[in-house]
């Protein structure tokens, strides 16, 4: 039912993108999702994030974390549809930090958000910045897991939507190779660092 709503959302909203994309990993992809497309639309990020909330009911959390940019506006959704605080994380200087007055306090137990997942680099770096405010991560959320492989991350990962999207390292990259022009469409470039 999620899977099936969360496709409906993506496809009606223009998230799903065909073209030459730079993924934020630095991977290369024929196809891509801009979840902020869906997001821009508050009654669809809140139906998003009540979903995906509704998959993390008995972790008993203290707070939801996500990457900036992408995962702000669904960690923000799940957080109130959990009834918990939702805290982001941004880059400076090249590694995520709590910035904004936010704090993780010892013992927190936090569910990380973010929309769309490929390696999992960058919610590895934010469970670093949990475990390391001596809190627990107590699980992983994506609108959009679209690995080939799930990433591990040491605590049980959910997504609303399991799409596996063909990504390419980019001396391997066939769009390249055919010369199709590429586009940065994420939100890294536009991060602090």
């Amino acid at each position: 039912m999620n899977a099936r709503r969360t496709l409906e959302i993506l496809e009606a909203s223009g998230a799903l993108m065909e073209g030459h994309f730079r993924l934020s990993s630095g991977l290369h992809s024929g196809e891509y999702c801009q979840c902020a497309r869906a997001l821009e639309r508050p009654e669809l990020a809140e139906e998003l994030g009540r979903m995906l909330a509704g998959l993390f009911r008995d972790e008993s959390a203290d707070l939801v974390i996500a990457p900036a940019l992408g995962g702000i506006i669904i960690g923000h959704e799940v957080a109130r549809a959990l009834g918990v605080r939702s805290l982001f994380a941004e880059r400076e200087d090249g590694a995520m930090r709590l910035r904004r007055g936010f704090r993780i306090r010892p013992g927190d137990r936090a569910i990380v958000i973010e929309d769309v997942v490929t390696t999992g680099g960058s919610v590895r770096e934010v469970a670093d910045l949990v475990r390391e405010s001596g809190a627990e991560v107590v699980g992983f959320g994506f609108i959009v897991d679209r690995s080939a492989e799930p990433p591990d991350l040491g605590a049980p990962a959910r997504s609303l939507l399991r799409r596996t999207m063909r990504a390419h390292e980019p001396d391997a990259c066939p769009l390249c190779a055919g010369g199709v022009p590429i586009a940065k469409p994420g939100s890294r470039a536009t991060e602090n660092g």
